[in-house]
């Protein structure tokens, strides 16, 4: 006897978003977000009407950035005779921001922060420039006990940038002109615009990414 029991209804027939049932056992699949829960007259789908339409397929994502290698290692740069002709991207940074802005806003600290990260990101840019950040460090914070370390970091602060200037094969800076601008109180917006113009040499790459040296 013929019973609406054993019937597949077009209730179940339309479970799915084309029209046929959903096989036992499986949960039910969310409708096609353009596609729509249904399909066109005579069953042909949605989407297949779209695909069909000439022309180009839409480009999808974001361009990808240049290759310059794989993220650079935390910890310590190598030691000169491991150095392989690349180093890790530092951080591009507003100068005015790095001058003037935070260092208001944090009362001075954020002056010593930069100077530390400074001397650190140019021994990871480049293994060949020995630095010790936290000596810099100190020699900022303490060293105008005994007058002279200050004066010598700075110096020394102008002459790595142009060292890493030089091995990115962008122009190198003058540091004569960065150590009289410190003394008159412009060295970090000088430098930091000279810093910027090193990372500017790898368009697309991000900090801390590993990227090569030219010279």
């Amino acid at each position: 006897m013929d019973t609406d029991e054993g019937r597949t209804t077009l209730t179940n027939q339309s479970a799915t978003p084309h029209g046929y049932p959903e096989p036992h056992g499986y949960p039910a699949q969310e409708p096609h977000p353009i596609d729509g829960p249904g399909t066109s007259t005579g069953g042909f789908p949605i989407y297949a009407f779209r695909e069909s339409l000439p022309g180009p397929e839409p480009e999808q994502g974001y361009p990808a950035t240049p290759d310059y290698g794989l993220p650079g290692p935390d910890g310590r740069p190598g030691l000169p005779d491991s150095f392989g002709g690349a180093g890790v991207l530092g951080k591009h940074r507003n100068p005015f921001a790095v001058w003037l802005g935070l260092p208001l806003i944090t009362l001075g600290v954020y002056y010593f922060v930069w100077v530390y990260r400074t001397n650190r990101e140019l021994g990871e840019y480049d293994r060949r420039i020995q630095v010790n950040p936290a000596l810099s460090l100190l020699a900022f914070l303490v060293g105008w006990l005994v007058l002279v370390p200050p004066f010598v970091a700075a110096w020394r602060l102008g002459t790595r940038t142009r060292t890493a200037q030089h091995a990115a094969g962008v122009p190198e800076t003058n540091p004569v002109l960065a150590f009289v601008l410190f003394l008159i109180g412009f060295g970090p917006l000088f430098l930091q615009l000279e810093l910027n113009r090193l990372w500017d040499r790898y368009p697309g790459a991000v900090e801390g990414q590993q990227v090569p040296l030219y010279r």
